[in-house]
């Protein structure tokens, strides 16, 4: 059971997690350039660039909804482990909340006020680079959770 556990909780990781910090990360770019474009071009590819935005975005709101699963298999795969109490995966925990925290509070909210500012016309750019730094704190706060499940310091599960 523990391996069905583990297994589902990587994939889960690997599916819900990835696509979110890939999109969160090229979202600032992305809306940098489509806000270079001038709301009256007539090229159909630059209007179409407008819509890159919202689709990453799109994706990061869903794939942060799936990526529920990722903790709840892990605590599951963590309770057959018996390792609830390791302090490896204590601040696995810890960080994933902060990460957590960090996409609802601060990247999925940026991102919204940063298409908003892009329908408006208005300019983004201080906006983006602080979103650009939340994104990467999340994404470096999922590093370190990955490679916390992977080393798993002092754990003597074996698994």
């Amino acid at each position: 059971m523990t391996k069905l556990l583990l297994s589902i909780h990587v994939l889960a990781a690997i599916i819900a997690i990835g696509p979110v910090t890939v999109a969160a990360s090229m979202f600032p770019a992305v809306t940098r350039r489509a806000s270079a474009v001038p709301a009256s071009s007539g090229d159909r590819g630059d209007r179409g660039a407008a819509s890159v935005p919202q689709a990453l975005h799109r994706i990061c709101r869903v794939y942060a909804v799936v990526g529920v699963v990722v903790p709840v298999f892990g605590f599951a795969t963590a309770n057959s482990l018996h390792a609830l109490g390791d302090p490896w995966l204590i601040v696995s925990i810890v960080l994933t909340l902060i990460a957590a925290v960090i996409l609802a509070a601060l990247v999925l909210p940026g991102q919204s006020a940063a298409l908003a500012a892009l329908d408006k016309g208005s300019g983004t750019s201080a906006a983006l680079r602080r979103l650009a730094m939340y994104t990467g704190v999340f994404n470096l706060l999922w590093a370190v959770v990955t490679v916390l499940m992977i080393v798993r310091p002092g754990s003597t599960t074996g698994a």
